[in-house]
């Protein structure tokens, strides 16, 4: 079926309608909705968050009674059953709609191909397919939650021309640009942790944050096992953004306690992994993690299997360096054909930066 360009950019519209709640949604997507009459958009709306309406209902009250006949585009599947709130494919059917324009089938075994059903039953004319590769990448996270039932793992790294992310002697700040750098702040503002490690904890002491006060932070995440980390990590501070430490039962007991009186949430497991730690983020409803770590449990959340974006900054600058550290530490490749490969690889240029970003393709996010 051909889209006209009205459809693609009211489709963008929705798109850029759903950002507005850029971070605030998991475990929900994020959904925009526009209507449109004769050629005029008369109502529009975004979901904001897990048990508040959805963005059709917004959408619907914007239009009113003008919404009789009109159509409206959504960037996913309106739902068809009672959740938090009541189904928007009722609602939409209620309120006279005559056209759906959807940008993505829902992948919830609940809702998937239900509302379209539900729509075309009550002799709605649905449209699918517009714009869908940008509907899927807004939403890869929850793609990849309810498909594969677990977080998506984004690893981020700043590296220079010949790989390094530090100099010989650790020294790392700054590997990237500050347009890099404002651009991975608002990357954390839409994912719902940051994970790092303990050594990059005691080399960099990061905030980790969105630096934005309008915006959200994610959960900073330290895995450390035998809890050796200072007393005085900026992290410590849980007024600024919540804290938890993932470590081995059996650790320092005296950080433990004192941790804990700061208000960071300690997780004591068996045995510290990155699968284990992103089973605990999955459990709490999260969409997507980013891996903000140095080369050694890079390399761990690799092999663990919890990384499927990877996205690499690559400044103009050399350092050298035999000892000088780099993004990925040892994985047991001895040959190229034994490489992890990405696929659907794009590249921009941020600022005086190079983005590489792209999809291990063993683990590929399959919608």
């Amino acid at each position: 079926m051909k889209f006209t360009e009205f459809d693609r950019q009211m489709m963008h519209r929705c798109i850029d309608l759903a950002k507005q709640a850029w971070g605030k949604t998991a475990p929900n997507p994020l959904v925009g909705a526009v209507i449109v009459k004769d050629g005029t958009v008369i109502g529009e709306g975004f979901h904001p968050g897990a048990g508040q309406p959805h963005a059709e209902v917004f959408a619907l009250r914007e239009a009113g009674d003008r919404a009789q006949g009109a159509t409206i585009y959504v960037s996913l599947e309106p739902c068809n059953h009672y959740g938090r709130t009541p189904p928007c494919a009722a609602a939409l059917v209620e309120a006279g709609i005559a056209k759906v324009v959807v940008g993505m089938v829902d992948p919830n075994p609940l809702v998937s191909g239900g509302g379209i059903a539900t729509l075309k039953q009550a002799g709605i004319e649905v449209v699918v397919g517009v714009e869908t590769a940008a509907c899927e990448e807004l939403n890869e996270g929850f793609v990849q939650r309810i498909v594969h039932h677990r977080s998506l793992g984004i690893l981020k790294y700043a590296m220079t021309l010949d790989g390094k992310i530090a100099t010989d002697s650790g020294h790392s700040t700054w590997v990237s640009s500050e347009t890099s750098r404002n651009y991975v702040h608002h990357l954390r503002a839409g994912c719902d942790a940051v994970v790092i490690g303990g050594n990059t904890l005691r080399s960099d002491n990061p905030l980790l944050t969105s630096h934005d006060l309008d915006t959200p932070n994610p959960l900073r995440v330290v895995m450390t096992r035998n809890l050796d980390v200072p007393t005085d990590a900026i992290l410590w501070d849980t007024s600024v953004a919540p804290t938890l430490v993932a470590t081995e039962i059996g650790g320092n007991l005296e950080m433990l306690a004192r941790l804990r009186d700061r208000g960071v949430e300690v997780l004591e497991l068996a045995t510290l992994r990155p699968t284990h730690v992103m089973q605990h983020l999955y459990d709490r409803g999260h969409l997507s993690v980013l891996w903000e770590c140095g080369g050694t449990l890079a390399a761990s959340a690799i092999a663990d299997g919890v990384i499927q974006k990877v996205l690499a900054f690559i400044a103009p600058k050399i350092v050298g360096g035999s000892m000088a550290p780099s993004p990925v530490g040892d994985l047991n490749i001895r040959s190229m054909s034994e490489a992890v490969v990405l696929e659907r690889v794009t590249w921009q240029q941020i600022g005086i930066d190079l983005l590489v970003q792209g999809y291990i393709k063993q683990l590929r996010v399959e919608s």
